[in-house]
């Protein structure tokens, strides 16, 4: 499945167990080359507290707390309103004729929930790096750094991207936004995703930069927001949850064997 090109491998163990899923297998069944290939691995389990437990893999194999465009994916896929267990706390999905809308929750915006490894104004980091500087940081339900620049097309994300993800400030790494303002309700946005690099759509990037362009009264809600991919809709109040729209689309369904990935080797 994927969501505005940003593509998953889903697993529904809903009814059916499976063996343990380890970073290994995680990662060779995410390898474009010797893999079925994809930007996150997401499982699907039963849940003792909520319709059904979500679980997210990035391609480098790390367990991962959220992920906005998969769940518009699993909404789709689950087809009637749920809310689902994740690792950065319940979520609601709604399909949609076109998509799905999720509520993801609270962003939460203190230093020790980002987390940041010492105290500091998230709104207004006093940081910087190269000709990125200022940022937000908004956690909602993983880690996101948020850089307003004038062109964010310009901005060489690709070599600044993994020196700010794997920097001391951010011991659990961090996902790093540069966003334009292209307008009163409109975003232009590109995303290094921690674990996996530039990718065409980030649902929690789109989320938090959002967030961060409503906090700082750059833009109002509702907020398009442009990404490589397509187009998301962002809703948030202070101190309300965030409603996120947009398309998911099933691409195929096949088998594997599992003993093929058991070993991880193939990555």
């Amino acid at each position: 499945m994927h969501g505005l090109g940003n593509d998953f491998v889903v697993i529904d163990a809903r009814e059916s167990s499976l063996p343990a899923m380890t970073p290994a297998i995680a990662r060779a069944l995410a390898n474009r080359r010797t893999g079925i290939g994809c930007d996150q691995l997401i499982l699907l389990q039963p849940s003792q507290t909520h319709a059904f437990r979500m679980r997210i893999f990035n391609a480098d194999g790390g367990e991962v707390e959220a992920c906005g465009n998969a769940s518009r994916a699993v909404a789709l896929l689950h087809g009637e309103p749920a809310t689902i267990e994740t690792g950065g706390g319940p979520i609601t999905l709604e399909p949609m004729a076109r998509g799905a809308r999720v509520d993801m929750g609270k962003p939460r915006f203190e230093w020790d929930a980002i987390p940041l490894a010492y105290a500091m104004d998230t709104a207004a980091m006093p940081v910087g790096w190269e000709t990125l500087d200022a940022p937000m940081a908004v956690n909602v339900g993983n880690p996101h750094v948020i850089f307003f620049v004038g062109d964010c097309d310009a901005i060489p994300l690709d070599v600044l991207g993994p020196v700010i993800e794997h920097d001391a400030l951010f011991p659990e790494r961090v996902n790093v936004n540069v966003a334009s303002i292209a307008g009163p309700d409109h975003l232009k946005l590109r995303v290094w995703e921690r674990g996996v690099g530039l990718t065409l759509a980030c649902g929690t990037g789109a989320c938090a930069t959002a967030v961060a362009a409503i906090w700082r009264g750059l833009v109002n809600s509702p907020v398009r927001v442009t990404l490589p991919g397509g187009d998301l809709e962002i809703a948030w109040e202070r101190g309300g949850t965030i409603l996120m729209s947009g398309p998911a689309t099933e691409s195929f369904r096949g088998s594997f064997n599992w003993d093929d990935f058991a070993s991880g080797a193939v990555a």
